[in-house]
């Protein structure tokens, strides 16, 4: 085996290569090796790589590089990278934020969610590289708060994603704002049919790379999620108890309501289904691996086969676990109500979807993230770009509708050489459905019928009984303060009572 390629020897320069040596990170991983070189060539990059590789390292590093010589004026900058939701392009801004800093580069980002008139601002101020959402851009371009005609260099990041939710019209008519010279990277975990507009419309000559080894193991304490820079507040340090870090995350989703529509999920409590698990042995499924796989190798894919009428019973079992858990669900009704049902079982459970305020994201995620809430219940808006560490379990309460969807939930575990879990709750009229999820997705499950209780799901999961005893919003904002009562030592703040006048006084 090659030794790993040293950040020193790619081309980049000594003060970046410092900066990074002092974050712990000296070798590159697989992705950063490949494409580094070419992005400071000028060459146009196609990229994809595993949820969790490096890749906003990958583009960012040498974006910077490129553009270290020069000045950007007021409301035009030089550097774009654009995302397809506000916690990953403010999660990309904090990864790069020191390698701009040890280059004289300044970062903005622009998302919804926030007031746009302090986005706004900062772009008048001057900004070298803008992270941003598409629909946040797009309104600053509206107002004539930013341009894009003196643009360098773009990257793209989850194009495919962006594609999917519906961004590929407002996306194209960003990316027709920009010079004709500028070199353009196109980077996703997954590129398929969706992104290939994008593809032969804007990269010219473009070199391709695909890379899908997996992180190793020994990088797990030095990489945030695709690659990002640990911050000050949030790294490993020697002598650490080694629990996980407590804030890494920051962003990702849609400003809109979330992507992923449909019919609300069965209910949980609903009449026993005749002809339920039987706790057989679990087969095995074997399926040929996915080369656009997100979801790396450390993690182990399971079918768990249960009666629909003890699906509740499950699921909060399997949350009562030792351990972050992240569940997944279909709407935003039933993220809401599975949160608030594990709450009154005892189960710390906080939730997170797109019908959900910024401020809102951030305390749940925080919450997730430091260990207040050791379950998320989500939609597929954490399926991308949201890290946090040491999540062991990842479990599809419904089903997702797409392969990838599948592939991009399950991407939440194992990250950067770490070892999870992914599990799947098929009721009988979920089999065949589920079958061909999981076929289309490339991944190797093992079959099992469970029921509450089982030795089996205890063993699999951690599964254990709830307290029962309710517990509040872990993601609740803090109460308001309670005003001071008035100090009653001033005279005249006293209450007065009144006295009858002396001349008033009742007969005896």
């Amino acid at each position: 085996m090659s030794e790993p390629a040293r950040f020193a020897g790619l081309g980049l320069p000594v003060p970046l290569v410092q900066a990074l040596r002092r974050a712990g990170l000296d070798t590159a991983f697989p992705i950063q090796a490949a494409v580094i070189p070419d992005i400071l060539a000028g060459r146009d990059v196609l990229g994809r790589a595993a949820t969790g590789s490096g890749k906003t390292l990958a583009f960012g590093l040498p974006m910077l590089v490129r553009l270290t010589r020069g000045a950007s004026a007021p409301r035009r900058p030089r550097g774009l990278i654009l995302a397809p939701t506000r916690e990953l392009a403010v999660q990309i801004e904090r990864a790069l934020d020191e390698p701009a800093l040890a280059v004289g580069l300044r970062l903005g980002v622009a998302v919804g969610g926030v007031p746009i008139k302090r986005q706004a601002e900062r772009l008048a101020r001057g900004v070298d590289v803008l992270v941003a959402t598409p629909g946040r851009l797009a309104d600053l371009i509206a107002q004539g708060a930013a341009a894009l005609d003196a643009v360098r260099v773009v990257a793209v990041d989850e194009a495919d994603h962006m594609a999917q939710l519906g961004f590929l019209e407002q996306l194209t008519a960003l990316l027709d704002r920009l010079p004709d010279d500028a070199q353009h990277l196109l980077f996703s975990a997954t590129l398929d049919d969706a992104v290939d507009t994008l593809v032969q419309r804007y990269l010219h000559d473009p070199v391709s790379h695909a890379v899908d080894d997996p992180v190793p193991a020994a990088a797990s304490e030095r990489i945030d999620d695709a690659g990002f820079l640990p911050s000050a507040k949030t790294a490993k340090t020697p002598g650490s108890d080694g629990k996980s870090s407590p804030t890494r995350l920051r962003a990702d989703r849609p400003s809109g309501p979330s992507p992923v529509r449909g019919s609300h999920p069965a209910d949980m409590s609903s009449p026993t289904d005749p002809g339920g698990a039987t706790g057989n042995a679990p087969a095995t499924t074997s399926f040929a691996p996915s080369a656009h796989s997100p979801s790396g190798p450390a993690s182990t894919h399971h079918l768990l086969h249960l009666r629909k009428g003890d699906k509740r019973a499950v699921v909060t079992e399997i949350a009562a676990r030792a351990g972050r858990t992240l569940l997944f669900v279909r709407t935003q009704y039933g993220a809401d109500k599975l949160a608030r049902r594990l709450r009154e079982s005892g189960v710390a459970a906080a939730v997170l979807h797109g019908g959900l305020t910024q401020n809102q994201r951030t305390r749940t995620l925080s919450a997730f993230a430091d260990g207040n809430a050791p379950v998320l219940v989500a939609t597929d808006v954490a399926a991308r770009g949201i890290h946090v560490d040491d999540i062991s379990l990842v479990v599809h309460v419904d089903p997702p509708a797409d392969p990838k969807d599948y592939l991009h939930r399950a991407g939440r575990t194992a990250r950067a050489g770490g070892t999870g879990t992914v599990v799947t709750l098929v009721t009988d009229e979920e089999r065949a459905e589920t079958g061909e999820l999981v076929r289309a997705a490339g991944v190797t499950v093992t079959e099992s019928s469970i029921r509450p209780g089982d030795r089996q799901l205890i063993a699999l999961t951690g599964a254990r009984q709830p307290s029962g005893r309710a517990v509040p919003d872990p993601a609740a904002p803090p109460p308001a303060p309670v005003p001071a009562t008035p100090a009653y030592n001033d005279r005249r703040a006293r209450p007065q009572r009144q006295s009858p006048r002396r001349g008033n006084r009742p007969a005896r």
